[in-house]
């Protein structure tokens, strides 16, 4: 399965790939940052607390692909 990152969430107009200051490292993507604040929603439940934590983030994923796809609709 090919997933859709939509690129970094934090992108830069330097370009860091020529500046050995910096890795060449995009960092966090897109679905990555929805799913880390979905997952955030999530466990301020208190459900959420039961252990399941494979269950939450796989959640926590499927909320940002429903973000992601809900930025590319017009």
């Amino acid at each position: 399965m090919n997933t859709d990152n939509s690129g970094p969430a934090f992108p830069s107009n330097r370009d860091m790939a020529h500046d050995s200051k910096y890795d060449h490292a995009p960092g966090m993507s897109m679905r990555d940052y929805f799913a880390a604040k979905a997952m955030h929603a999530l466990l301020n439940n208190a459900s959420a607390m039961e252990g399941a934590w494979h269950v939450e983030a796989k959640a926590a994923y499927a909320i940002a692909d429903a973000m992601l796809a809900a930025r590319a609709k017009p």
